[in-house]
């Protein structure tokens, strides 16, 4: 259909209007727990007819459990969501069904990396490439400070802070790991490569983006943050979407 449309474009000497996601790699940034973001995304997916995603939410093991067009119980089996303590399949099975012949690809990070890097820092817990991913360098004080901030936020204020550059090497980590797999995705399949992902590694000034950028600076690269009931996502983004929000438990509530 969309084939058609476009033909009938040229023919008629009407004008084509790119998509704004149009792009090798586009990264669709979410809040984990609200299903209009999920919506967005599927819409999103099914428009662009993307080669291959890439899953934040899932490792690279249970991403080579994939049943191509499967259904979503049986793809919520395939990959051990029920363990996984994301929130519920349902919400994230439509991107699936918008792109049933895309190859998966998952870049979570695991538990052990995630240790290692606490322990021994986070170019080790990566590995080989760490320096072309920027990972054997510091942070500017000014972002490393801005991003213990943001964790000890996110921990409802009450992380040790002797423990905040940990969590902090603990999410570069997972944004390299994303862009590592994002540019093998697009290797592999040829693109348009679609990463499904939290706001916080989708941001222009210092998610996953940045760090694909260092390893693939030709490839073009478009990041949306979604917002909810008129309040910005923290972050740069080359597009920012609002919906409606949901209704959530204060999850700071039994440490006040």
């Amino acid at each position: 259909m969309r084939c058609l449309a476009f033909l009938m474009m040229v023919v008629f000497g009407l004008p084509v209007v790119a998509s704004p996601f149009s792009a090798d790699v586009v990264v669709l940034g979410e809040l984990h727990d609200n299903s209009h973001h999920h919506d967005r995304q599927a819409r999103i997916v099914a428009q662009l007819a993307p080669t291959a995603l890439v899953f934040e939410m899932l490792t690279g093991p249970q991403a080579l459990a994939n049943i191509p067009g499967g259904g979503s119980e049986a793809l919520e089996t395939a990959f051990a969501w029920e363990n996984s303590g994301w929130p519920d399949f349902s919400m994230y099975y439509p991107i699936f069904a918008a792109a049933p012949a895309a190859r998966v690809f998952g870049a979570a990070v695991p538990r052990d990396a995630a240790r290692k890097a606490m322990r021994d820092g986070v170019a080790f817990a990566f590995g080989i490439g760490a320096g072309s991913y920027g990972l054997t360098k510091p942070l500017n004080p000014d972002e490393q400070k801005a991003r213990e901030a943001l964790q000890m936020a996110a921990h409802c204020d009450v992380m040790p802070p002797e423990m905040l550059p940990a969590m902090v090497n603990i999410q570069r980590l997972r944004d390299a790991e994303l862009a590592k797999m994002a540019l093998r995705a697009f290797q592999l399949t040829g693109g348009p490569v679609i990463v499904i992902t939290g706001n916080g590694h989708a941001r222009l000034d210092w998610g996953m983006p940045v760090y694909l950028a260092r390893v693939a600076p030709d490839l073009k690269i478009v990041t949306l943050g979604q917002g909810e009931d008129g309040v910005q996502p923290k972050g740069r983004f080359d597009i920012v979407e609002m919906t409606p929000g949901i209704d959530r438990l204060d999850p700071c509530l039994a440490f006040r």
